[in-house]
């Protein structure tokens, strides 16, 4: 009877050779004993070496990796979260299939990181210092009650929604068109505070924001505020939040602010998660606008107006007053971005 040591120094030696396990049982059947090893057993050995276990011994069980590094592993998971399996076999020297099981060993699951805005490098410290002094000011009674935050947002004319369809288990679903990138649309300009919409324009297909034009909506915004909320711009004072656009910061835009008296929060650039429409307002009228189609601007106007009158002012109370807990978690974050 031949040795079963023996006979698994033959399948590694086979197997280190390049060759199949059925090819590597005939070798060894022909040299030592026609019933030495049959191929089946040969391609479990062959599946264990495959995983980089070469411990000879028939007891160490399937799969079992004994001398395989996990520290080097988890090293290279710390530098380069996004490795790929392949190249951390190239880089441990074992097989893919290794690599897996220690993964799953380790807890290890892929995810997606979500998109962010921008990649942040010196921002971050322009972000924290500037949420820092957010944070002190909004003390003041009432500081987020003097907020107006405006924003623009450009709103498709045919928003597609893809919907699941109840089919037979084996029927292939119907296609679905991808959105057109080019599709009709219009640019949004809105502005609100704690209580509600203040003002919103949509902006003409032919014009463009310039600081000619900010500076006109500006003036509209003003006229629209004397008539909803006197109170706001003659006694507690206006404080604006947009962004850093070159037309709201150009020369002729800093004089329209001086000659309207008001003032203007300031906000780090690229921080669109600090910014209310985009981290509330928004996210809430792009749901409403799912599955819609409008034949013409009056259209899409109506379901815009529809949509800002149906929300209660604690909708829009919420929007400003979460303000703070996000300046909060920037400065929590060391200025990185806030990922719901």
């Amino acid at each position: 009877m031949v040795d079963e040591e023996h006979i698994q120094h033959c399948m590694l030696y086979e197997f280190q050779l390049g060759r199949k396990a059925s090819e590597a049982a005939k070798n060894i059947c022909s040299a030592l004993d026609q019933d030495a090893v049959s191929a089946r057993k040969c391609q479990r050995w062959f599946e264990k070496f495959r995983e980089g276990n070469f411990l000879l011994d028939d007891k160490s069980g399937r799969g079992r990796v004994s001398n395989f590094d996990q520290e080097a592993l988890q090293a290279l998971l710390v530098q380069n979260p996004q490795i790929t399996q392949q190249e951390l076999a190239t880089t441990l020297n074992c097989s893919q299939k290794t690599i897996s099981n220690q993964l799953r060993a380790l807890g290890k699951v892929q995810k997606f990181g979500k998109w962010v805005p921008h990649e942040l490098t010196d921002n971050r410290n322009q972000r924290v210092t500037i949420c820092s002094w957010l944070l002190s000011c909004q003390n003041h009674l009432l500081f987020l009650e003097q907020i107006v935050a405006r924003d623009e947002k450009w709103v498709l004319y045919v928003n597609l929604k893809r919907r699941p369809q109840w089919l037979d288990k084996n029927e292939a679903p119907q296609p679905m068109p991808k959105p057109d990138l080019h599709a009709k649309k219009v640019m949004l300009c809105v502005w609100w505070n704690f209580k509600g919409i203040l003002h919103y324009e949509l902006l003409p297909s032919n014009q463009t924001i310039t600081s000619a034009v900010y500076s006109a909506q500006l003036e509209r915004l003003a006229q629209a505020l004397r008539e909803k909320e006197p109170a706001l711009i003659n006694r507690k004072g206006l404080i604006l939040h947009h962004d850093n656009a070159r037309p709201h910061t150009a020369r002729i835009t800093a004089e329209k602010l001086r000659q309207l008296e008001w003032e203007v929060l300031p906000q780090p650039a690229y921080s669109p998660d600090i910014a209310p429409s985009d981290y509330h307002l928004f996210r809430s009228l792009q749901n409403f606008l799912l599955g819609k189609k409008f034949n013409n601007e009056e259209c899409l106007k109506n379901a815009l107006t529809e949509f800002f009158a149906s929300k209660s002012q604690e909708v829009y109370n919420r929007g400003i007053k979460m303000l703070p807990e996000h300046w909060a978690q920037v400065v929590e974050n060391n200025g990185n971005y806030i990922v719901d």
